[in-house]
């Protein structure tokens, strides 16, 4: 974290007038281009620097600062204060945040997926994890769940899932693999030219990645109600760049994260639409799976919570807690509407 002394602080030094405190500079790392994932880290700077009369400010770097795979290394490091992370890019390095990757959790939309991500950041078995890394979880990116674009012939049915290749991460891949396709974890930024040079068939994004990434322009066929789940990629801050912070920069902070995810899920709002216009302009056929396909899928998928509940509490992490907590944040969340 920089903080310095403003032209102004120095004018005022040198005619011995009372300096106004030292400014604050945070440098943000995130990845592609601005779109609908990064809005609310937009929306998070401009808030801070308007409540703080500029004392406060972020500067965002779309990929000028680190790999979207090692934002939570340079995070560790205090190479930047602020970053956006994907679980799945990093199991073994966040796995109490996989719990939210996992298939068929049954969440249905952004709000939920908030009130999910919340509460799973709120447990102290996911705050100890991060705190690994000098991390603090900030605020969610809520997206809605993935589907699949693809080329050549539309996989219409579960059985044409077999060998077939996917980009997939986490709790996706392992879905996908239930079903006898093969899954890679190529990263976001990777994936048009995985597709493009065949080393997939198919992607499995959220629309504004697709339309980001370009996945779409290669597109034959979507998707559009398998929703086997989604990843979770969170916003995280360095500790000790959050514990510097004056009460009134770190109250800004706090305070601004509620407003910056309401314009978030506003501004994905208007983006359906979008893509709904978009498939249309591309000729992209819509396939829509039977309620029996879909029983089929979760079906194969069953024991994978199972497994990953064992293979959790197997490294000491309250795995059954975590999923636990998932399901009551969901239950609470709905029996307030």
């Amino acid at each position: 974290m920089k903080r310095f002394v403003t032209k102004a602080a120095a004018t005022a030094v040198i005619l011995g007038l009372a300096a106004p405190a030292l400014a604050t500079e945070w440098n943000v790392s995130v990845w592609g281009k601005r779109r609908e994932f990064t809005e609310h880290v937009e929306k998070i700077a401009e808030l801070v620097k308007e409540k703080t009369g500029g004392a406060f400010t972020m500067n965002i770097s779309y990929g000028g600062l680190s790999k979207n795979t090692e934002n939570l290394d340079g995070i560790s490091i205090g190479a930047f204060e602020m970053a956006q992370i994907c679980a799945g890019y990093h199991e073994d390095k966040n796995p109490t945040l996989t719990a939210a990757e996992l298939p068929f959790l049954g969440v249905r939309d952004l709000n939920e997926e908030v009130a999910v991500a919340n509460a799973l950041y709120a447990h102290p078995a996911a705050q100890k994890d991060l705190a690994r890394w000098n991390a603090k979880l900030l605020m969610p990116s809520p997206m809605p769940q993935y589907n699949i674009v693809g080329t050549g012939d539309p996989r219409e049915h579960l059985e044409d899932f077999k060998g077939m290749r996917v980009r997939a991460t986490g709790g996706l891949g392992e879905a996908f693999k239930s079903v006898g396709a093969v899954p890679t974890s190529v990263t976001a930024t990777e994936a048009y030219n995985a597709m493009e040079s065949g080393v997939v068939d198919t992607v499995a994004f959220a629309p504004h990645a697709h339309l980001s990434f370009r996945t779409i322009d290669q597109a034959t066929w979507w998707t559009e109600n398998l929703n086997p789940g989604t990843v979770n990629c969170p916003v995280v801050v360095n500790i000790d760049a959050y514990n510097a912070l004056p009460d009134a920069e770190r109250a800004a902070l706090d305070g601004s994260i509620d407003e910056a995810i309401a314009y978030y899920i506003d501004t994905y709002g208007k983006l359906m639409e979008k893509w709904e216009k978009v498939l249309a302009e591309k000729g992209v056929k819509k396939v829509s799976y039977s309620d029996d396909e879909l029983a089929k899928f979760r079906a194969a998928t069953s024991g994978i919570a199972g497994e990953w509940v064992a293979k959790m509490e197997a490294q000491g992490i309250p795995g059954a807690e975590l999923l636990a907590t998932i399901e009551k944040a969901l239950a609470d969340h709905r029996a307030m509407k």
